[in-house]
């Protein structure tokens, strides 16, 4: 689905690697790139043999000075001269011992009369300056392995990546979202090369699993509902949406999964604006030998749910499933039809049924019917001949609510449940 998208993000990180590669080394009309680096090389290998014959010089100098100068007795002495033992000679006159000045002050010529604790800054310093430069050859290899995203970079391609978004039936509201997230988590870092693409894929998978809610397990909840339930009140479910989305295939289906979960139901007719709504439900209602609740053609659609639901509280029926005549989202006096009716059967789930190839038009849709009866989930249909995958995206992020189920086929067992990773695999994200 997204192949395209792919493609351009990896060329978008091989372009960004050369142009790192290329912005390592200075050009320059008069000499190749080659010559450049003979260059560098020739005044690294003169600077580091000067270097290497001062040092070996320091160390003679220090090898010398520390024959003389013995370890020290305590922190107190200050001086090189405080720990050296003073040369001594015999005073024939005095009959004792006496400093020999004249050896003194021969040893005074080759020690350096510096304090030791000046002698320790040297070192420190020069350790200093040691890492220093070990780390500036870090930072110089770095560069070699590593690019970094400029906001000059991004914005190069980011107009091609949302048009290719809405171009998979994204919603431009939703892929200004995922650019902006990608230019957060991008612009002013610093990567690997060898990672740049996969981690610009991870980027993109993390914030669509952040757009789509974890679905629900809607037969769970309506075990549970069940076990909890001692006055067995059946647990009812309102579907809600456009014309031809092919909402009332759905509720079959639905119906069909519930009878593999060994739950009953009952289905409400409440679709009594389109002509040949109720014989559809009704021949459906005999394949699947469910009972239909129905009304004559312009009855109150409410009256239809409510009864529906007495007739499942009198005969033990797990769950009731309500039809509502499909609508456009700009029919208000419809839209406060369906929201009657939501009132008068209070529904523990609210569904809202939309198709997979609607594109960025399910967007107002979804948000009116949200903004009417607070939807709880949604269903897409028609989901097999979608090969864009980006209306998932739309709904998801403008409510804020699950994707519960993919309508994927005409027959009822073409019905599955939503799954986060299975759509980013057919996203084609994960491919190798």
């Amino acid at each position: 689905m997204f192949s395209k998208l792919k493609e351009k993000l990896k060329n978008w990180t091989k372009n960004l690697s050369k142009k790192a590669e290329t912005e390592e080394i200075v050009e320059t009309p008069k000499k190749s790139k080659k010559e450049i680096r003979e260059k560098k090389r020739s005044e690294k290998k003169q600077k580091k043999a000067e270097k290497k014959k001062t040092l070996e010089k320091e160390v003679e100098e220090l090898e010398e000075i520390s024959k003389e100068i013995p370890e020290p007795e305590t922190e107190k002495k200050e001086t090189i001269e405080e720990l050296i033992e003073p040369p001594k000679k015999f005073n024939i006159g005095t009959q004792s011992y006496e400093p020999d000045l004249e050896k003194i002050e021969e040893i005074g010529k080759d020690i350096k009369e510096k304090p030791v604790s000046e002698q320790v800054q040297d070192s420190s310093a020069k350790d200093d300056e040691r890492k220093q430069k070990k780390s500036f050859f870090r930072k110089i290899t770095s560069k070699i392995s590593k690019v970094k995203f400029s906001e000059n970079d991004f914005e190069e391609y980011a107009e091609d990546l949302e048009m290719l978004l809405i171009e998979n039936n994204v919603a431009l509201e939703v892929a200004e979202k995922i650019i902006e997230k990608l230019r957060e988590k991008l612009v002013g870092q610093e990567f690997l090369k060898k990672e740049l693409e996969g981690l610009v894929e991870e980027t993109l998978k993390d914030t669509i699993y952040e757009i789509l809610v974890e679905p629900f397990d809607l037969i769970e909840k309506i075990k549970t509902f069940k076990k909890k339930n001692l006055e067995n009140k059946p647990y009812k479910i309102l579907f809600c949406g456009i014309n031809g989305t092919g909402k009332t295939t759905t509720i079959a289906k639905f119906a069909h999964l519930l009878k593999k979960n060994n739950l009953s139901c009952v289905l409400a007719a409440g679709d009594t604006f389109r002509a040949a709504s109720i014989e559809q439900l009704k021949k459906h209602g005999d394949k699947l030998n469910v009972k239909v609740i129905s009304h004559e053609y312009g009855s109150d659609p409410a009256s239809v749910g409510f009864d529906a639901i007495k007739y499942a509280e009198k005969n033990k029926i797990d769950v009731v499933l309500i039809d509502t005549a499909g609508r456009m989202h700009t029919e208000k006096n419809l839209m406060a039809q369906i929201e009657k009716v939501a009132k008068v059967t209070n529904p523990e789930t609210k569904i809202f049924v939309g198709e997979s190839i609607t594109g960025n038009d399910i967007v107002e849709q979804v948000k009116v019917f949200n903004d009417s009866v607070k939807i709880d989930g949604i269903i897409l249909s028609k989901a097999d001949i979608d090969e864009k995958g980006g209306t998932a995206l739309s709904v998801g992020y403008t409510t804020g609510k699950p994707i519960l189920y993919l309508g994927t086929g005409q027959r009822y067992q073409d019905f599955e449940k939503f799954d986060r990773n299975k759509f980013v695999e057919k996203l084609g994200l994960d491919e190798n």
